[in-house]
């Protein structure tokens, strides 16, 4: 039976790739670094920023490092204060979700302040009481720890649930802790998607064959484990 559904942050609630694209261009820029949306899908989509200062400027002291990041966040937050919006159709599945009481929790890379933002401009803090913040555990994503993190303060079994997840490193991390995972094509293409483990690809929240999935959730289940 399902039970609960957890979302990924950026891509997934909100298509946020190109604000933090551009952000990430122009921060970087000063650095002497230049990049197209193909570097950045491997690069940076899904990834920790301490992990990305590290690759790509690995000169800079752990501090300097930090600071960079911040700087970056901050910035991407006052771009988008104006710009962010739900996802298509994620209020509609948010509201069926609560007629059918699901648990609902976010499982995100992002710091701590883009995630309160974020949740707080698109009015979804009533339905997320549970928010996994990567950067307060041992790993990240891809690792399965920030959603079996998730599952645990949800208290419910991997079979039980259902994720949503725009990177490939988020893919990674749902499928590695069990749950079978929706992939939605906002920063990557749907056949990346489904290499890295998604059961089923969307373009937003929208299609009806994530209706028919999630209706059918048992059934899918069985044939997972077939």
């Amino acid at each position: 039976m399902l039970q609960a559904l957890l979302f990924d942050l950026d891509g997934t609630l909100a298509n946020t790739d190109p604000i933090h694209f551009q952000t990430w261009q122009d921060i970087l820029r000063d650095y002497g670094l230049e990049f197209d949306h193909a570097f950045y899908q491997t690069h940076f989509s899904g990834r920790l920023n301490a992990a990305i200062v590290k690759d790509l400027l690995p000169h800079l002291s752990l501090e300097a490092g930090k600071q960079l990041g911040d700087d970056k966040e901050a910035e991407y937050r006052k771009r988008a204060a104006k710009e962010l919006k739900p996802l298509a159709g994620l209020l509609e599945l948010l509201e069926w979700a609560n007629q059918k009481q699901l648990k609902q929790a976010v499982v995100t890379n992002a710091p701590k302040d883009n995630a309160q933002f974020m949740l707080h401009v698109l009015g979804l803090n009533k339905h997320f009481a549970t928010v996994v913040l990567a950067e307060e555990l041992e790993k990240g994503k891809p690792d399965p720890m920030p959603y079996q993190v998730g599952l645990e303060l949800l208290d419910v079994s991997p079979v039980s649930a259902v994720a949503f997840e725009d990177s490939l490193t988020g893919v990674r991390s749902a499928v590695g802790a069990g749950i079978l995972t929706i992939g939605v094509a906002t920063t990557h293409e749907p056949e990346a998607l489904m290499a890295s483990g998604a059961k089923l690809v969307v373009n937003d929240l929208t299609d009806p064959k994530l209706e028919a999935l999630l209706l059918g959730f048992g059934q899918e289940i069985n044939a997972m484990a077939l």
